[in-house]
């Protein structure tokens, strides 16, 4: 192979991998002047003109925005023992923001001399202007992801409830502990079967990160303390790291593109119970969940944050299966339920399908909450049990906030499981009934359809829930799937013409022929 030849390929390959690598960020001097300029003007809101984390919308936020004042930054890759963070920490936290908090990425606003002006600024603070950080942590060889690895991360992460205490045996974070910030905050341990959720990344590197400095500020503690009992070998921690990112559930991720439930139709009864084989056959569709902040009493702190749909139907019913996370089975009466309520009163869990009386026949559909005077809805309410009472189901008919009518529940019913942190409820209903109140569900046509949820340990009722705007449902049937068949006929036939065109007009050209 000739050196120019040799040259390119490895030209090539440089590409190839700079493509597939993580962005790296390069270090830049950052203008401090130039940094406070963008601060007021980007962050203040927030964290506060004084970088206390008293800024004017601090009060509406959850968790509350970082006081930079303490010198107390929860993503650090510095080793545990240190306690100032690395500027490429804060440039990275400045860069893609915080997931689930209201801290956004900045990266398509800023560019990046103008982020580390940032970072120069924001270290002014806690006076780390002027000290240096310490080693940062030590990765060692990192291990591959491979089944043994996983599982001696699973057997590592629940031996002496090292991470089960606060995370859950699955990771859901639904161990009853009430975990609280430095600054008394109520805090709330990671679902980490939502890596979207991640206050960083669920890289393994980064997970492997966490695990070693832990998360400063809050009750996650370092793993690499030789101080602790639960402390974890470099080669451990890689295992935790390997299992935590295992525990992703991609099924449930939401999909913005899918605005769509599509309604298996069985033989026979529909399902009754959470737990049926055939709910593995019907389609599932996640939805984010977002606080209901347009009418009193509005809802700022939200904990439930996604909800997935699956449904199935017959002849005569449908079945309407709803899963969520939430870390706590609140159940009002229960004195270790009430000991992680937040606020005091403990609520009961609910969740409720919205649906319109009448389908819309255009694209205007009704109010998303509660519907209005002109287009009415049906809510179907499902809540848990209290330590005296049984699971509750209703039927609403609403118009708008405060009209609601309880109606007739002869054809409807749910029911709900609790499990590992995670809520299952079933709703059965006849598809057609006697009520002019109630929707008539027909097949093959799409129907608005909303959902909203409540969890009772975070103070959540009434108007203080979790819910979702309009998307659809359809009941699919032989006759739903041929408008599809026609329109991939009518493409082959189209594909088939153009070909044909294609080599009669290369035989014209051809003077061979």
């Amino acid at each position: 192979m000739r050196a120019s030849n040799m040259t390119k390929l490895i030209l090539l390959l440089s590409i190839v991998w700079l493509a597939s690598s993580p962005r790296i960020a390069f270090s830049l001097d950052g203008d401090s002047e130039s940094g406070e300029r963008i601060y007021l003007k980007r962050c203040g809101g927030c964290h506060g003109v004084d970088g206390d984390g008293l800024g004017p919308g601090s009060e509406r936020l959850v968790p509350p925005p970082r006081d930079f004042t303490s010198g107390m930054f929860k993503i650090m890759s510095t080793a545990f023992d240190g306690y100032i963070p690395q500027d490429q920490d804060i440039y990275e936290m400045i860069r893609i923001g915080m997931p689930g908090t209201a801290m956004p990425g900045w990266e398509d606003i800023l560019d990046e001399q103008e982020m580390w002006d940032l970072v120069a600024y924001i270290k002014i603070f806690p006076g780390f202007d002027e000290e240096t950080a310490g080693p940062a942590v030590e990765y060692g060889e990192p291990i591959p992801s491979s089944a043994e690895s996983i599982e001696k991360g699973r057997e590592l992460f629940l031996q002496d409830d090292r991470c089960s205490e606060c995370h859950g045996k699955d990771g859901k974070g639904d161990a009853i502990k009430r975990l609280l910030g430095d600054n008394g905050e109520r805090t709330w341990p990671r679902n980490l079967t939502k890596p979207w959720t991640f206050r960083h990344s669920n890289d393994q590197k980064d997970v492997f990160t966490r695990i070693s400095v832990g998360i400063p500020g809050t009750q996650m503690p370092s793993f690499a303390d030789p101080g602790s009992k639960k402390m974890l070998s470099v080669e451990d921690r890689w295992h935790v790291a390997n299992y935590v990112k295992s525990l992703a559930k991609i099924v449930r991720v939401v999909n913005p593109e899918n605005t769509v439930i599509k309604s298996l139709r069985v033989e026979g009864s529909v399902p009754a119970e959470v737990d049926d084989e055939i709910w593995e056959q019907a389609i599932p569709s996640s939805f984010f969940l977002v606080p209901q902040i347009i009418a009193k009493d509005r809802h700022f702190t939200p904990s439930n944050d996604t909800i997935t749909v699956r449904s199935v139907f017959s002849a005569d019913e449908i079945a309407i299966l709803l899963e969520w996370d939430d870390r706590t089975e609140s159940l009002p009466g229960d004195e270790d339920a009430q000991k992680i309520a937040d606020p005091e009163v403990l609520y009961q869990d609910m969740v409720s399908i919205q649906l319109p009386i009448t389908v819309p026949e255009g694209m205007e559909k009704p109010y998303f909450v509660k519907g209005d005077t002109e287009n009415p809805v049906n809510l179907w309410q499902w809540a848990s049990r209290t330590t005296t009472e049984s699971q509750n189901t209703s039927l609403v008919k609403a118009a708008g906030f405060g009209t609601e009518t309880e109606l007739a529940t002869n054809s409807l019913a749910a029911s709900g499981a609790y499990e590992n942190g995670t809520w299952r409820v079933i709703f059965n209903r006849n598809l057609t009934t006697e009520s002019i109140d109630d929707l008539q569900i027909q097949e093959g046509i799409f129907i608005p359809i909303a959902f909203s949820a409540w969890d009772g340990s975070n103070g959540e009722s009434g108007t203080k829930n979790t819910l979702t705007t309009w998307y659809w449902i359809i009941l699919e049937s032989e006759s739903t799937a041929l408008p599809c068949i026609g329109a991939l006929i009518a493409l082959f036939l189209v594909i088939g013409l153009e070909m044909l065109w294609l080599r009669n007009s290369a035989r014209r050209r051809d003077p061979a022929t």
